[in-house]
């Protein structure tokens, strides 16, 4: 994970958590992209792949992962 990933708030991060717990996948979309305008694309990678992912459940990381993988485009496309 890279020294500036490190360095975000858990108050950021605290509202990605919200989303995905809601199921709420357009709010988890519009938090995934204004991270990576504020952050950068690189940063939201280590954020969401180290911090993100690792800090859900079973049930919960399929369900983010059958999300992201059926929509076809991802933070970089957007950005």
């Amino acid at each position: 994970m890279t020294d500036a990933a490190t360095l975000i708030p858990l108050s950021i991060v605290i509202p990605i958590f919200a989303a995905i717990s809601d199921r709420d996948w357009e709010r988890f979309k519009e938090l995934e992209l204004k991270f990576a305008n504020n952050y950068g694309v690189e940063t939201w990678a280590d954020v969401f792949n180290f911090r993100v992912l690792p800090a859900l459940d079973k049930e919960t990381k399929t369900w983010v992962l059958i999300q992201k993988c059926s929509k076809g485009y991802t933070v970089r496309d957007v950005v």
